[in-house]
């Protein structure tokens, strides 16, 4: 009978805890710098959380965290929507995740590509996550905006981007509506852009009846309208988006709401005004500046951003209004 002496078995435990641990070495160091900032994790179905952003514009003193991202947490794994505006901060959403769960995280949807909502890729991709993204994302990253973002970005939150940030791509493209299930909870993707971007996506988890709408619905402050948004379909994405089936909507920017019908008002009411009235000053060749001067802003004027956001919106109204009406 073969016998094995203790100290053969303590040598034997330590080959095999070795044998482990160099099949799964740590983590690189990540190369950026670690986020200070404290988020809050509001949990809003039985598998589906999201991190509240400030409501306030990028700066230095908030680390360009201003944006909301959500996770559910399945059975077989982790799926996120959002990284936030850097890496850095998308590390903290990844340690918000190991609070509650284990589960590798597999999968990234991303609502659209602004740097708000996408500059965390490279700490989701630093732990294996796949990332997807509508195809029509490609028009922002060949765009002089994307650029002129990422410079922007650079002078106030460097140090969280790390001193090699890229412009980070998906690994999936969408082109079409996409339907997929994750430990038994079945997720819903559905494309209702062009409106706040090109690319607006949103996701539909059913089983908890929770919508994370991206930025085609903001709460608290008022909407970023860039120069790549559309919005006359904008208008129609928010009905789209408000004939899908969900008890909670978890928006881009503020607070979510389960009652989505009547919290979608604000932003569908704000992009009325702007087009209405820069569309009548269009119409009456009023320039933009008078034209800015008469509007009263009084519905408006409390709301968190408006100072920063305003008046770059409705200029940005006024020369889509101008190609509308050359269009006609």
């Amino acid at each position: 009978m073969l016998r094995i002496s203790s100290l053969a078995v303590l040598v034997l435990l330590a080959v095999g805890w070795a044998q482990i641990a160099s099949a799964a070495p740590p983590l690189a160091p990540a190369p950026w710098a670690a986020s200070s900032m404290p988020m809050t994790v509001h949990q809003v179905g039985p598998h589906s959380y999201y991190v509240e952003g400030l409501l306030e514009e990028a700066s230095q003193a908030n680390e360009g965290f201003i944006a909301n991202a959500g996770f559910v947490i399945t059975t077989d794994g982790v799926v996120v929507f959002d990284t936030l505006g850097s890496p850095a901060l998308g590390d903290q959403v990844i340690a918000e995740i190991r609070k509650r769960t284990e589960q590798p995280i597999r999968r990234v949807i991303l609502s659209h590509y602004h740097a708000d909502h996408f500059y965390g890729i490279p700490a989701f991709r630093h732990v294996g996550a796949e990332i997807w993204a509508d195809t029509h994302t490609h028009a922002y990253l060949n765009s002089a905006a994307a650029a002129e973002r990422l410079t922007q970005r650079e002078k106030i939150i460097k140090p969280w981007l790390g001193p090699d940030f890229k412009l980070p791509l998906p690994d999936r493209w969408l082109d079409q509506p996409e339907d997929f299930v994750m430990g038994g909870v079945h997720f819903s993707l559905r494309r209702l852009g062009p409106a706040h971007s090109p690319e607006d996506l949103t996701m539909l988890v059913e089983p908890d009846g929770v919508l994370y709408s991206g930025d085609i619905v903001y709460a608290g402050r008022v909407p970023f309208v860039g120069a790549d948004s559309d919005t006359r379909h904008w208008l129609v994405a928010i009905d789209d988006l408000l004939a899908i089936p969900a008890r909670v909507m978890v928006p881009g920017h503020g607070l979510a709401s389960r009652h989505p019908q009547a919290d979608a008002r604000m932003t569908r009411e704000y992009l009325e005004l702007l087009r209405q009235q820069m569309g009548a000053a269009v119409q009456n060749f009023v320039t933009f500046d008078e034209a800015y001067r008469k509007v009263d802003w009084r519905r408006f004027r409390a709301e968190p951003t408006f100072g920063v956001a305003n008046r770059r919106n409705a200029y940005n109204v006024y020369l889509q209004m101008e190609q509308e009406t050359l269009a006609q």
